[in-house]
């Protein structure tokens, strides 16, 4: 097997960088310079939710997996990429969004949703995304996919003063079974091609909720 191609499906991580209501904003500050010390060193001050990331399952249960104690095998491997796009601002994903591609849902899969909702990325507008409902999450656990990624700030809807949300159920469904979130995901359309494997492996951020991931989709042949 070799490498054909490697697509970048990551947020840049800086002043610019997109936060959830209420996350803390991303700060980077140069503490040594090659002028002043012969040598550049960043202070890096962010969330563990920041940027392109994944959720463990410690983001929503006390007693659950934390980000360094997952197999990493949650991060890494074959993705289908549901193409959810026709879904109008805070319209539910239902499980007829996934019915073309359950042949392709089983274990070990990371589902890819792609809601089209990237492009509205530094604006209000893409917190009025759409979100998986709670039955397709239901539906994508019992068909063994643990992971499951999305092109916009959560799967969940994003409660405001209008729109309350409903508790986070995917969030606390992919919990409760072990799995991954990931979020912010961009540059999806670039995946044009079968059978894409997916990375989104996390820093290794000791006893966190979560991390910054560099999400790539991979394109091997034989």
């Amino acid at each position: 097997m070799r490498i054909e191609r490697i697509v970048d499906l990551s947020r840049p991580i800086g002043s610019q960088t997109v936060v959830y209501p209420g996350d803390p904003p991303v700060r980077l500050r140069p503490v040594a310079t090659i002028e002043r010390d012969g040598f550049n060193v960043l202070d890096v001050g962010l969330g563990s939710q920041s940027g392109t990331h994944v959720d463990a399952p410690y983001h929503c249960r006390a007693d659950a997996a934390r980000i360094d104690e997952l197999p990493l095998q949650r991060f890494v491997g074959p993705g289908v990429v549901i193409d959810a796009r026709d879904r109008r601002p805070r319209e539910a994903i239902g499980p007829d969004a996934l019915a073309p591609y359950e042949a392709d849902l089983t274990p070990g899969v990371i589902a890819v949703l792609r809601t089209g909702w990237a492009e509205h990325y530094g604006t209000d507008r893409y917190f009025d995304h759409p979100y998986l409902h709670r039955e397709a999450c239901e539906r994508l656990l019992a068909r063994g996919v643990t992971t499951i990624l999305v092109d916009a700030p959560s799967p969940d809807e994003t409660p405001d003063g209008d729109h309350p949300g409903e508790g986070y159920p995917c969030h606390r469904l992919v919990a409760a079974a072990g799995g991954v979130v990931g979020e912010n995901l961009c540059g999806l359309e670039r995946i044009d091609w079968p059978d894409p494997l997916i990375s989104v492996l996390p820093i290794r951020l000791e006893a966190a909720d979560g991390a910054p991931v560099r999400a790539v989709a991979l394109r091997m042949t034989l």
